[in-house]
């Protein structure tokens, strides 16, 4: 079972969709039990990094993620996902996330049209199991305003570049995170998707 956590935040249904096409089961729920016995979890999100923040204290969910990472399963955050595992973000002022990965989230700079949405290619900086099948410049599908300044530059697999050089898989111990969306990302995406599903 592929535990998907639903704290009000995320594009549930093609998340749920795409990981059934790998041939797990996954499974939609907050309930803490499912969660720390799931093969894996996932942490969607999107909108506003601290109404998720809100939302994950609101329904007491922060402690049962960090009982599952300590686990040692795999944990795979996707686009808001990936930011909250870091140590906070300028996004309604300097909130305070996960503390996962150290660094910060900040706003892509305003030369840039935002949000930066649609279709972009990524360059692989680093072998990972996570990219099996995947190779380098292919594209995935983004949406999002914000990204990720890393700390620990040896975590990042790859990036992509708007204007700037933007961080979009990351990965750290048992913690996977892509800054687009594999579920929206056509046959890509659910090779993407399928890499992680073999890890649990």
């Amino acid at each position: 079972m592929i535990a998907i956590l639903d704290y009000g935040v995320g594009n549930l249904h093609s998340i749920y969709k795409a990981i059934q096409n790998t041939g797990l089961s996954p499974v939609v729920t907050s309930n803490p039990k499912k969660l720390l016995q799931s093969k894996g979890l996932i942490l969607p999100g999107v909108g506003a990094f601290s109404s998720a923040i809100k939302s994950l204290q609101k329904e007491n969910l922060i402690d049962i993620i960090y009982k599952f990472v300590k686990t040692g399963k795999p944990l795979l955050g996707i686009c808001l996902g990936l930011q909250l595992m870091f140590t906070q973000s300028q996004e309604g002022g300097n909130i305070k996330g996960l503390d996962f990965i150290k660094g910060k989230v900040k706003k892509i700079p305003t030369k840039n049209k935002l949000p930066h949405i649609g279709w972009n290619s990524i360059n692989i900086i680093k072998k990972s199991s996570i990219l099996e099948n995947i190779k380098n410049k292919t594209f995935f599908y983004f949406a999002h305003s914000y990204y990720p300044v890393v700390s620990e530059e040896n975590i990042i697999i790859a990036n992509t570049f708007y204007n700037i050089e933007i961080p979009v898989i990351i990965n750290k111990e048992n913690i996977y995170a892509t800054q687009f969306h594999p579920e929206k990302s056509s046959v890509a995406g659910l090779q993407f998707l399928n890499n992680w599903a073999k890890l649990c």
